[in-house]
């Protein structure tokens, strides 16, 4: 896949990790759109180097949006512990 892909990936990743964890985010939309983007490639190159998991060509590969998603997750649920509470 090409950079394009990775961050429609990301976007996407983004929105689906923001529907699992509803709420306000320390940075708003953007901050969360950043965050699915970082997330798709952190899960990306997490499942191809320790999980003996290299990223499919297909954009529709089910262990790539798996990835990409559990990416998202992970960077904002850390965004939220680290910033959550310097916003009132």
């Amino acid at each position: 896949m090409g950079v394009i892909a990775w961050l429609v990936l990301g976007l996407l990743a983004g929105a689906v990790a923001k529907a699992i964890l509803p709420g306000r985010d320390p940075g708003g939309l953007v901050g969360t759109t950043v965050i699915g983007i970082a997330g798709a490639f952190l899960g990306g190159w997490l499942s191809s180097r320790f999980l003996d998991r290299p990223v499919q060509r297909e954009f529709f590969d089910a262990a790539t949006w798996g990835s990409a998603i559990a990416g998202a997750l992970v960077l904002l649920i850390a965004y939220r512990v680290l910033f959550g509470n310097s916003r009132n």
